[in-house]
């Protein structure tokens, strides 16, 4: 589906590790990028540059927006940020997540460079993204919601079958199960979910299993 100026959805899959509480796993993360033939916005920056990169296909990168700050969603954002000059987006609220990837207020530390917040609306080629802050997987997680393509973007808050992981620090199961109820079931049955691990679904297939 492609709305003003031509904005569409890409996407690609790529795959490494996820560190957390000691255990470290192997996971496949799915790459968002939003744009129009010139410009775009990357959610969220997992594993590979380089892959990242080919979906982007040399468009102008206004922004790296993470849904949260486990290290497989921005462990390569700054170096991202570097190869695009691109700012990174993270909600405050991820703080001790991100630091424990790219460490704190130390000499040497990489910082996000823009808060996300609440309601805030971002916008690409014309099409507006909408900052939807669904706590619960992680303290700082956000859902990006853009209106005019019919989807939302939820990290690893809502995936086919239900609700996100909430059994490692830094989450709540109640939590997230009111976030989902409160910020994405409001959203049409038909609006397609672009989840951080997997394949699509819909807010209409998800409400059963929240």
């Amino acid at each position: 589906m492609a709305g003003p100026r031509g904005v569409r959805v890409d996407h690609a899959v790529v795959s490494g590790t996820f560190t957390l509480d000691g255990e470290t796993f192997d996971v496949d993360n799915n790459v968002w990028v939003v744009g129009d033939d010139e410009q775009c916005i990357v959610i969220d920056a997992p594993h590979d540059v380089e892959a990242i990169l080919e979906v982007v296909a040399g468009r102008a990168v206004k922004a790296i927006v993470c849904t949260h700050a486990h290290d497989d969603h921005v462990r390569v954002a700054p170096a991202l940020r570097v190869a695009t000059g691109a700012p990174i987006l993270l909600h405050p609220d991820d703080r001790p997540l991100w630091e424990l990837t790219h460490g704190g207020d130390e000499e040497g530390a990489e910082l996000w460079d823009v808060d996300l917040s609440d309601g805030q609306t971002l916008t690409i080629g014309g099409a507006a993204v909408t900052v939807l802050h669904t706590p619960g997987h992680a303290p700082g997680a956000v859902c990006l919601y853009v209106h005019d393509l019919g989807c939302v973007f939820t990290g690893d808050t809502l995936f086919e079958g239900g609700p996100g992981a909430t059994g490692r620090s830094y989450s709540d199961a109640d939590l997230i199960k009111d976030s989902i109820r409160r910020r994405l079931l409001e959203l049409p049955d038909e609006t397609v979910v672009h989840t951080g691990h997997g394949p699509d679904t819909t807010i209409g297939a998800e409400r059963a299993n929240v």
